[in-house]
């Protein structure tokens, strides 16, 4: 596969713009590995394979235990994931797959019992950015290196 668009050289402000707003959710106060498990798996519902390629890596430097990467696809049939965690992935599906839900009110009100209004709105930043980033990715075919 050949990428379609260098993002990087076609357009630097774009691309900057992005990396900026990574960044910061990067450093928005969630726990790091928390914040690559839902990169993770919102890649995972996404068919992005070069952010699953960078975000296991990332989750496993951030500490994170193959078995867990491994799980992470089918987390609802394992107990290996805090309730914290169940909540953070339950919300990034819902916001990920706006259209099987609209974010319904019964998985809100799980994250937000886990997460405070600040914590809940980085978090959702943070599933927003991956997002964003997955489409293109795809869109453009970023290509992962092996």
């Amino acid at each position: 596969m050949k990428p379609r668009i260098e993002m990087h050289t076609a357009a630097p402000a774009a691309y900057a713009a992005m990396r900026a707003l990574s960044a910061f959710t990067g450093t928005c106060g969630l726990e790091p590995s928390l914040l690559e498990l839902v990169k993770t798996r919102a890649s995972q519902i996404n068919g992005c394979a070069y952010c699953i390629q960078m975000h296991t890596r990332d989750a496993r430097k951030a500490g994170e235990s193959d078995e867990r990467l491994h799980l992470l696809a089918v987390w609802r049939e394992t107990v290996i994931y805090t309730p914290r965690e169940r909540a953070a992935l339950a919300w990034t599906e819902s916001l990920t797959l706006l259209t099987e839900g609209h974010a319904p009110d019964a998985v809100y009100a799980e994250v937000r019992a886990q997460f405070s209004e600040e914590e809940l709105t980085n978090l959702s930043l943070a599933i927003a950015t991956i997002n964003a980033w997955n489409r293109l990715a795809v869109g453009l075919r970023f290509v992962p290196k092996p």
